[in-house]
């Protein structure tokens, strides 16, 4: 009888603590897309007012070979449109490169 009441509150135990792994992984899943739409928001709202750039728009072929080739093909274009971008957009100034680039491409 005693070993049916320990396994019992061993079974009891797991079910709690595999419930409660479980709601610390949908909390930190929550937290973590919450961080990365409000982010990608934020960077939408900047770079939208940039849309209308010339030198942004002419950057579109530069930023396309460097995002397809992560980063390595750099061209004058899209680093006049960064300078650009960070320029009339400060809060953007710790932006990576290749998410900026993403950002010419989706305007």
């Amino acid at each position: 009888m005693h070993l049916k009441k320990t396994l019992f509150a061993s079974f009891l135990t797991l079910g709690m603590a595999g419930s409660a792994c479980a709601s610390s992984l949908v909390a930190t899943t929550d937290t973590l897309l919450g961080a990365v739409a409000a982010s990608a928001e934020a960077l939408s709202d900047a770079t939208s007012s940039l849309r209308d750039s010339k030198v942004v728009r002419a950057a579109r072929d530069d930023a396309a070979s460097f995002v397809a080739s992560a980063g390595a093909i750099r061209g004058v274009r899209l680093e006049a449109a960064l300078a650009h971008i960070r320029g009339h957009a400060p809060e953007l100034a710790n932006t990576g490169d290749l998410q900026l680039a993403q950002a010419i491409l989706n305007q």
